[in-house]
């Protein structure tokens, strides 16, 4: 019996209800996760080791691609025929946030219609606010949340390709890259290095007139994957066509998510990369509780204002700032000691 939640911060009935995979608590959790309030981030951090052996089990996939390329539209494919077999997918996609005002459109819960009301799929959009790779800052922390829901595959849609996607490798075992057969010369170089992360490449929208295209997109890309070192996973990278709008190549593309996961999970490289992003994910939270704690000593934002003010007047140079920034906050951790 699902307990009733009587208070933002009531621990008991937010992981109760996670645990039982109630969607809206689920859906509330994330809320309070991604709140920049303190006592929400120490709720949250309550929240997340309460439920830390219930995660970890879901097969994690990036997928990402320029706008245009149809994510959207495949993820709610691809979502669908996981749900027939018996999957429980969970979709976090990232919204580009505004630079100036940092809102976001946060329309792909829309554009995944199906999926979204479907009881065995959880579909949640969230504003990137400028994250670095194209996702959230606490993307992480929600794909656990969905694991300790009970979602089996989780979906990592990210904003497009453009800033540096090591962040998504960084957090998943999969990585997709969805691609349009003759999109123009103005992409390769973009293609060319998210493709060096790429797990598996898929060309889109190969229906109609553009099957064609695909097909001949498919064979130029494969080839050239060929030619790539073999990464550290052992698993040599393959190019896949698919249709959204047919379904053909849905399939083809989980079976090679399939035999990827066997692949990795036979060499040892599954684990051995889920421990490295660990370790990661600690690094990077560690560097943004350091950052969040100099922010609470307004001499040092005092400092820091006078360092920007000589950035600015060319009288200092960058490293020698970052430097007189980092002495004066040794200074107040230790008057705070004495």
């Amino acid at each position: 019996m699902k307990q009733s939640i009587k208070s933002r911060h009531d621990l008991v009935a937010f992981s109760e209800g996670i645990l039982s995979g109630d969607r809206i608590v689920l859906s509330q959790a994330i809320t309070i996760i991604e709140s920049n309030l303190e006592s929400d981030q120490k709720f949250a951090s309550l929240l997340l080791e309460k439920v830390l052996p219930r995660t970890g089990n879901a097969l994690r996939i990036g997928i990402t691609g320029v706008p245009g390329v149809g994510k959207s539209t495949f993820i709610e494919t691809f979502g669908k025929s996981l749900i027939k077999k018996g999957k429980k997918p969970a979709v976090l996609t990232v919204d580009p946030s505004s630079p100036i005002t940092k809102g976001s459109i946060l329309g792909d819960k829309t554009r995944m219609d199906g999926l979204s009301k479907d009881p065995s799929a959880f579909v949640r959009p969230t504003p990137s606010s400028s994250a670095i790779g194209g996702v959230a800052n606490k993307t992480r922390e929600a794909m656990l949340l969905c694991e300790a829901a009970g979602y089996d595959v989780i979906i990592i849609e990210t904003v497009g390709v453009g800033q540096s996607e090591i962040a998504v490798r960084n957090m998943v075992d999969f990585f997709l890259l969805l691609i349009l057969a003759g999109a123009g010369d103005e992409l390769q170089g973009i293609k060319k290095g998210i493709m060096e992360i790429a797990d598996a490449v898929v060309i889109t929208k190969a229906d109609g007139t553009n099957e064609k295209n695909a097909a001949e997109a498919q064979g130029i890309y494969q080839q050239a994957l060929h030619l790539s070192s073999v990464p550290p996973s052992g698993w040599q990278p393959t190019v896949l066509t698919s249709s959204a709008v047919t379904g053909n190549g849905i399939e083809e593309v989980w079976s090679t998510i399939v035999k990827y996961t066997e692949h990795i999970k036979a060499n040892g490289f599954f684990q051995r990369n889920r421990s490295e992003q660990n370790v990661s994910w600690f690094q990077d939270y560690f560097a943004l509780l350091l950052k969040a704690d100099l922010q609470k000593y307004e001499s040092l934002k005092s400092v820091q204002k006078n360092l920007e003010q000589a950035l600015s007047n060319h009288s200092i140079t960058s490293q020698a700032a970052a430097e007189k920034l980092l002495d004066a906050y040794h200074d107040v951790m230790r008057s705070d000691k004495s």
